[in-house]
């Protein structure tokens, strides 16, 4: 499984990246020669060369690390964890673009072949870590005035959480508008947004709603809405947004923003939409280099630095809030019956004042 995803969540850290496998337990740390340094800038000067998607700026930043270190600059670095985090934020900073960084574990096991599907071991480890995150959702929820709710922290491999997606829009389809909460989302697999995305397009109505070019092998993939996806919601919905929410968790946004199917609030998303994999640099080093970049079918263009702005502007914090009250506002302006509006009225005041619902619990009669 090719993986162009750009996940930056501890949860499927190792699950998304290519064919790379990490340790999710804390790996070791130790101390680390002058020449390992040396050779480890080398290396992923010339992994960058080979690889990054922006080959301007591949060159640049490689000659720009060779020449910092040349000066002595890594020498206050004496362990190899203290190295890769000066090194991960030189590299972000010089190549200006968050998805960079280098990560030290001498445990993690990377393929040679980033294009290789995962073996039995890696797809079972996969499996049972997706299974424990939940696949990337922390909740559902029927919310009162009949409004769904879902906290999507991560797209997980397609394979694994599609069935989930599937699930929680199931559960919430006798809503009358819902909340998609992306604020925590870091990303991941596109094929998996692409999945996630054709839940809200009716059967037939098929969307082309992302490319990425990867620039190792010259190509470019499309990404369309899944026609075999049965559980359709056609109603209203909200995305909500931060400047957390990133790379796979921007797609998202961006793609319910271009094809005018939702409506974003809170506030402009991270800035990443470069995907690409980890590459080893020997040592126990390894850096994720972005490989490819995203091209929306409509804007021709994607959200990289810019990140997605959101068409309501308000806090993180105060993001669902706002999307449920307006929700709400809608709901009691369109409704006819006076016990329904009375109550959406009184739910919606609640709502406003940022009050928690009450709860009682009523002895039998």
């Amino acid at each position: 499984m090719k993986s162009k995803s750009v996940l930056i969540s501890n949860v499927l850290i190792g699950l998304a990246f290519g064919g790379a496998t990490l340790a999710q337990s804390p790996s070791a740390d130790g101390p680390i020669s002058e020449s390992a340094k040396v050779e480890v800038i080398r290396t992923l000067g010339q992994k960058m060369k080979s690889n990054y998607v922006f080959p301007d700026v591949a060159e640049r930043t490689s000659t720009a690390l060779e020449e910092k270190s040349a000066k002595g600059a890594y020498a206050t670095a004496t362990t190899a964890k203290a190295f890769a985090k000066l090194l991960s934020d030189d590299l972000r900073a010089m190549g200006n673009d968050r998805h960079l960084g280098v990560r030290y574990d001498p445990n993690a096991v990377i393929n040679s072949a980033p294009d290789a599907a995962p073996d039995a071991h890696q797809l079972a480890r996969m499996r049972e870590e997706t299974l424990r995150d939940g696949f990337g959702i922390a909740r559902v929820e029927r919310l009162p005035g009949n409004v769904g709710y879902i906290d999507l922290r991560g797209f997980g491999p397609t394979e694994f959480v599609g069935d989930a997606y599937t699930s929680a829009i199931a559960l919430l389809a006798g809503t009358d508008a819902l909340i998609l909460d992306l604020r925590r989302n870091g990303g991941g697999e596109p094929s998996s947004v692409a999945y996630l995305m054709s839940h809200f397009f009716a059967e037939g109505d098929e969307r082309h709603i992302n490319d990425i070019y990867d620039r190792p092998k010259d190509q470019t993939r499309q990404y369309w809405t899944s026609a075999s996806v049965k559980s359709r919601y056609l109603k209203p919905v909200y995305v909500l947004t931060s400047g957390y929410t990133f790379s796979g968790g921007e797609e998202c946004a961006y793609d319910f923003q271009t094809q005018k199917r939702g409506t974003l609030v809170g506030e402009t998303t991270g800035g990443g939409a470069n995907p690409g994999d980890y590459l080893s640099l020997g040592h126990g080093f390894m850096a994720f280099i972005p490989d490819g970049r995203a091209i929306n079918p409509v804007t021709h263009t994607n959200w990289e630095h810019v990140g997605v702005k959101p068409d309501v502007e308000v806090p993180a914090a105060k993001a669902q809030q706002t999307a449920y009250a307006e929700i709400l506002r809608t709901l009691v302006a369109k409704t006819s019956d006076d016990a329904a509006r009375q109550e959406l009225t009184t739910i919606l005041a609640r709502v406003e004042k940022g009050e928690s619902e009450k709860v009682e619990f009523a002895a039998p009669h």
